[in-house]
């Protein structure tokens, strides 16, 4: 008896071969080398950091006393990442722009203590005038512009800025700060992908100290290395100890070197961290004492300048003479807000635009 026959089978699919990596041809800028410093120029950035820790917690104080009104946000334990950046700075050709925790941007772009104070108390002498107070500093002759309330605004206005720099032909940098919070606002990503674009003269600083206003960056970001933020606009990114000031100037040397050379823009996420509350009014329940002595202890920025000051021969001595100078730079400071006027009420008046028709 025949046998019957076999079903034919139907013909094997060819199995699709596995996506090859994308390539990418995209030149990245090289990883940063830590700063080699001179005793000086540590001397210069110790001086720097302290000046503005002791400003700030001269601040803290006038906000206790009533001295200083609104919202007042300290910069204390973050110092390593504006003076290790604007330290490269050309000062009178690039500018500067961040958001509400202004106060030590400014003291590291060398702007007089005496008037920063003053517009915190709200006193003509101010450097706004005493209208803009903590948040809202402004200087054109710095190229300092603002102290931005608004999360993330600034970011749009550095691009701006940056905008500015490239149409004049001036050669300048736009240093344009925001916070891991302001990571996630969609006007960043506006700016990201204009500045890629037109091949801005800019740098984004992220200052990443891990809070935003009083949520971690783990459970507030899809992606908690916000350096790639920039990736799906090809913007480069690099992520660096801000608690360091000389692996901050360094990466400030590799990110001028990048943007100087018409390459576009790039991102920096410095990995910092505060030691207060977002505000003056925030008692920081989300964190524990224990986490933010163990911060100070393994990682305080000024306590690392001071060690590497004492590797090149600097004396016990003569860090507490600095020390000295700079509170008596503060106390100076402070007096003379508390001593300057208030603005005239016709102030109200004034510095008000207008359009009349």
């Amino acid at each position: 008896m025949a046998r019957a026959a076999a079903p034919k089978r139907a013909p094997k699919k060819a199995e699709a071969a596995p996506a090859p990596p994308l390539a990418s041809n995209r030149e990245r800028p090289p990883e940063p080398k830590r700063y080699k410093a001179s005793k000086e120029e540590l001397l210069d950035y110790y001086k720097q950091m302290l000046l503005i820790r002791r400003f700030e917690e001269r601040a803290g104080q006038l906000y206790g006393l009533g001295l200083i009104g609104g919202f007042c946000h300290l910069y204390i334990g973050q110092e390593a990442v504006a003076v290790g950046l604007q330290s490269a700075l050309e000062v009178g050709k690039d500018s500067v722009i961040t958001g509400y925790r202004d106060h030590g941007h400014m003291l590291a772009y060398g702007i007089d203590p005496k008037v920063i104070m003053a517009e915190l108390t709200g006193r003509a002498a101010g450097i706004s005038r005493g209208k803009g107070g903590s948040m809202h500093m402004f200087s054109t002759e710095h190229k300092f512009y603002g102290g931005h309330g608004i999360v993330g605004a600034q970011v749009s206005l550095g691009t701006g800025l940056a905008f500015g720099h490239k149409y004049s032909g001036d050669g300048g940098v736009c240093l344009a700060y925001f916070g891991d919070g302001a990571a996630n606002q969609g006007q960043v990503y506006e700016s990201f992908n204009m500045a890629e674009l037109w091949k801005l003269p800019i740098i984004f600083v992220i200052e990443n100290n891990q809070y935003a206003m009083g949520t971690s960056v783990n459970r507030s970001s899809a992606e908690d290395q916000l350096y790639k933020r920039g990736e799906s606009f090809r913007i480069n990114g690099l992520q660096v100890d801000g608690m360091d000031v000389l692996a901050v100037r360094g990466a400030a040397e590799t990110a001028l070197k990048w943007v100087r050379g018409g390459k576009g823009p790039i991102l920096l996420e410095l990995k910092t961290y505060r030691y207060r509350g977002h505000s003056m009014s925030d008692p920081a329940k989300y964190r524990s004492r224990e986490e933010v002595q163990a911060v100070r202890d393994k990682s305080d920025p000024i306590e690392a300048v001071k060690r590497e000051l004492e590797k090149v021969g600097a004396k016990e001595e003569d860090l507490k003479a600095i020390d000295n100078e700079i509170k008596k730079i503060v106390v100076e400071a402070a007096d003379f807000a508390e001593q300057a006027p208030l603005p005239e009420a016709a102030e109200l008046y004034t510095d008000v635009l207008v359009e009349s028709y």
